[in-house]
């Protein structure tokens, strides 16, 4: 047996801790001494407190450490992969916050005005397209539409272009329960698959563009821009739906900083 100070420089474990382990159920002592009420420690307990070590670490509290130590080695390591799971969607929350912050600071200091974002105005012709429309969660849900309608492409041997785009139906920015349509340029129309469509999309005689050079974050300072043009050119007033057109994205750049969009929103003169 091992005096808890003998116990706390064999382990590495400060007396504290170990307390706390005591208080908290984690770790009894093996043996309390009736006489002294020193706590008494085994050499077998080192396994044990070498799991709590370990569970600590990695991000577990005494409630989900008190129920980790009543698994066996299998439950275990199926509760770890769910804490992994946790802690990695949690570092994207935080990534993006710290993104956020950057966008901040930048605004603050001035950094994202108009220079980087050249607008012309444009007409758009009608196009030919295969169409998959549906209300999806999020916007960032548009990458599960675009893999679908890409898969159903490949089925009926249709090729596509670089010069597909995605229609935003809503007038308004949404956050959830969002109306996307995906269209890429066919060179015939066919009979609609459901939720498959063939169809023409409708002219735009009007149409404001702009390229977004970057990640795709910088389109929410694109968007500022063009309230700051629409601000000074008040013989224009914006309409709905707008378009995005992915020149460079995941699928054919590596480097999000090398991305290259264009956003594109109808107007109609005043």
């Amino acid at each position: 047996m091992f005096r808890i100070g003998e116990f706390s420089r064999l382990t590495q474990v400060s007396i504290r801790m170990l307390r706390y382990y005591d208080e908290a159920g984690l770790l009894k002592p093996a043996q309390v001494d009736s006489w002294t009420g020193h706590r008494l420690y085994a050499a077998e307990q080192i396994p044990h407190l070498n799991r709590i070590r370990y569970l600590r670490d990695s991000g577990f509290q005494v409630s989900e450490i008190a129920r980790a130590l009543e698994m066996d080695d299998s439950a275990l390591l199926d509760y770890l992969s769910e804490k992994r799971l946790e802690i990695e969607q949690a570092i994207r929350a935080d990534q993006e916050k710290l993104q956020k912050i950057a966008v901040a600071q930048e605004q603050i200091l001035g950094n994202s005005g108009d220079l980087h974002y050249n607008i012309s105005i444009k007409s758009v012709p009608e196009y030919r397209v295969l169409s998959l429309r549906r209300v999806v969660p999020t916007y960032y849900s548009e990458g599960e539409l675009w893999r679908e309608l890409c898969a159903f492409a490949k089925t009926q041997d249709i090729a596509l272009s670089g010069e597909t785009f995605s229609i935003y139906h809503d007038a308004e920015y949404k956050e959830q329960d969002v109306d996307i349509e995906l269209c890429a340029p066919v060179n015939k129309l066919m009979d609609d698959v459901e939720p498959f469509q063939f169809r023409m999309t409708e002219p735009v005689p009007i149409m404001a563009s702009t390229m977004v050079y970057g990640d795709f974050s910088n389109i929410k300072g694109a968007y500022l821009a063009f309230a700051r043009w629409l601000g000074q050119h008040g013989v224009y007033q914006m309409t709905c739906p707008t378009r995005q057109i992915v020149h460079r994205g995941p699928w054919n750049e590596a480097d999000p900083t090398k991305y290259l969009t264009e956003l594109q929103i109808p107007l109609v003169a005043r």
